[in-house]
């Protein structure tokens, strides 16, 4: 038996298939992924995101600590309530993990980092706010989260939650968060659609999951997840990036910060010279032009450009064909063709520019 959240008996109620993630308890869908998928993209649904990890880490340095550990720039964090996505890295610029940021106040920073991170998180995090002192960090075990996603999000969750909820929340913009007597709404989601991420006392969240389900919100498994952010060209950690990868070469440059030139970011200098040497390979798109499903580890080739490798790859329900996130040669093209190894079967794809879909619709041309 994994770990199992505060909502591991509302799936079991529901009808949910229960699968091992990465020692955790969690639902892979409630009857079909595909049907999840939909909702998703056509009204909304939620999802047991209590695996992840959530710290607070408070004191006077923190700022500091973030502009050390953080390849983007906290400094752009001004506002209360206002989220930074950025990359966390070792030394040679390798993706430790992948996080949000959020700041409340200047003693007071909120971190939602990966489930399959959480022992080097917390190990990478104490060992600097240690050194530099006066900081605290605090895991967040007593949280849960509930993530609802999709074009009647918004409204359904106000249904379920009450007007409180919708006088405070209503006009968060994106990448954005409120507390709200316990809850901790923000504008942040993994489907490419609109929403909330809410952080709540693990005691409320299965009440609060009723109320959801109430108001019309399906439950949505691992399953749908997966191919909704893979649709919206959202990079997982361990298939994506990880240690021996850098940010420049998995479509995440943009998350890098490089000014100003005195913040000397952990990994900075490997990235630095990273980015003068050139860099080899970069993250595309791909869609298949043949039948198949392009898979995680698939070999494809290039033509004269050499070879890649599928990172993240399956069905899109949307767009009703199989896609997929590769690294590549750099010189590889946009709209260029390639040879994917299927079962020792070359079946011809198409490189694109991601996300594939997103508020619902076609990103392709």
């Amino acid at each position: 038996m994994g770990h199992r959240t505060p909502l591991y008996d509302k799936h079991v109620e529901m009808g949910a298939k229960m699968v091992d993630f990465g020692g955790w308890d969690m639902p892979l869908h409630y009857g079909s992924q595909i049907e999840e998928h939909h909702c998703v993209r056509k009204d909304a649904g939620m999802f047991d995101v209590s695996h992840m990890t959530i710290m607070d880490i408070k004191g006077a340095a923190t700022r500091d600590l973030f502009r050390l550990l953080l390849a983007n720039n906290v400094d752009k964090l001004k506002e209360a309530g206002k989220a930074l996505y950025s990359c966390m890295l070792n030394s040679e610029g390798g993706i430790l993990d992948d996080l949000i940021v959020y700041y409340m106040d200047e003693n007071w920073f909120r971190v939602v980092s990966n489930a399959a991170t959480h022992d080097k998180d917390l190990a990478w995090i104490n060992k600097a706010a240690g050194e530099m002192g006066g900081i605290t960090v605090t895991e967040r075990s007593d949280l849960a989260m509930i993530a609802v996603q999709g074009p009647n999000a918004r409204e359904k969750t106000f249904l379920a939650l009450g007007d409180g909820v919708r006088d405070s929340a209503a006009n968060l913009k994106p990448f954005y968060a409120a507390k709200i007597g316990e809850l901790f709404i923000a504008t942040t989601g993994y489907t490419g659609e609109d929403g909330f991420e809410i952080m709540l006392p693990g005691k409320a969240a299965p009440f609060t999951w009723q109320m959801l389900a109430d108001a019309g919100v399906a439950p949505i498994g691992l399953g749908a997840r997966d191919t909704l952010r893979l649709e919206a060209g959202m990079a997982l950690y361990g298939s994506d990036m990880n240690e021996q990868t850098n940010p420049l070469e998995t479509g995440l440059g943009w998350t890098v910060a490089w000014e100003p030139q005195d913040r000397r970011f952990i990994g900075r200098d490997a990235l630095e010279f990273a980015k003068t040497k050139g860099l080899n390979k970069k993250l595309v798109g791909l869609v298949l032009q043949d039948k198949g499903v392009l898979r995680r580890h698939q070999v494809l080739s290039c033509n004269s450009k050499g070879e890649g490798e599928i990172t993240s790859g399956g069905f899109s329900p949307t767009l009703g064909k199989s896609i997929a996130l590769a690294q590549v040669p750099v010189s590889v093209e946009l709209n260029s063709a390639c040879q994917v190894d299927i079962r020792g079967k070359r079946v011809e794809a198409k490189v694109v520019k991601y996300p594939f879909v997103r508020l619902g619709k076609s990103c392709l041309d």
